[in-house]
C-alpha cells in the first residue's frame, strides 16, 4: 500500500512539473508569435489556464501530504496534550467537511458541464472541474488517515508520527526533518 501511495504522489509531482512546462512553453511561444510574427496560438491561453488550475490543486495535495502549508500554532502549542489533540481533531473534521464541499461542488459542475465544450480547444469543460474532484477525494483520504491516527494517539499534528511502527502510507516519512 505504501508503495502505491508513494507512486501516486510521484505521479502528482510529475504532473505538476508537466503542467508548468506546458504553461511556460505555450505562453512564451504565444508571446513570441504575437510580437515577432503578429499571430498566435488561440488555444494557448485556455490550455495554460487549465494547466494552472490543475497545477494548483495537485500542488496543494502534495503540500498537504508533506505538511508544507503555512500554519500558525502559537496558541495550540501552549495547550496541554489533550487540548492539542482536541484542536487537531476539530481542525481535521472541518477540513474534511471542506473537502466534501469541494468534491460535491466540483462533481456537480463536472456533470453539468460534461457536454459543454471549451471555446478554443473544444475539450469538455468537465476536465476543468475534475481537478476539484481529484483534490477533494485525495485530500479527504489524507486527512481521514491523519484523523484516525490522531484519535489513536499516534499523530501529533505536526506531520510527525508518535509511533514510527504504525506509519501511514498516506503521510510521508518525516525522519531527518527538524520539528517546527
Amino acid at each position: 500500500m505504501k508503495t502505491l501511495v508513494e507512486g501516486y504522489f510521484r505521479l502528482l509531482k510529475l504532473l505538476v512539473v508537466a503542467c508548468m512546462a506546458v504553461m511556460v512553453a505555450m505562453v512564451f511561444g504565444n508571446v513570441v508569435l504575437r510580437y515577432a510574427f503578429n499571430s498566435g496560438i488561440s488555444v494557448s491561453e485556455e490550455l495554460s489556464r487549465w494547466c494552472f488550475v490543475w497545477m494548483v490543486f495537485l500542488g496543494a495535495l502534495i503540500a498537504l501530504r508533506e505538511h508544507a502549508h503555512l500554519g500558525l500554532d502559537t496558541l495550540v502549542r501552549r495547550l496541554p496534550p489533550s487540548g492539542r489533540r482536541l484542536c487537531l481533531v476539530i481542525g481535521h473534521l472541518l477540513m474534511l467537511f471542506v473537502c466534501w464541499l469541494i468534491t460535491k461542488g466540483s462533481w456537480a459542475q463536472a456533470v453539468i458541464n460534461l457536454n459543454v465544450t471549451a471555446p478554443a480547444s473544444g475539450l469538455s469543460m468537465a476536465w476543468f472541474y475534475a481537478a476539484g474532484v481529484v483534490f477533494g477525494v485525495s485530500a479527504g483520504a489524507i486527512l481521514l488517515v491523519e484523523l484516525v491516527q490522531a484519535l489513536r494517539g499516534r499523530y501529533d499534528g505536526a506531520g510527525h508520527d508518535v509511533a514510527r511502527a504504525t506509519e501511514s502510507p498516506l503521510t510521508p516519512a518525516t525522519e531527518g526533518r527538524a520539528r517546527p
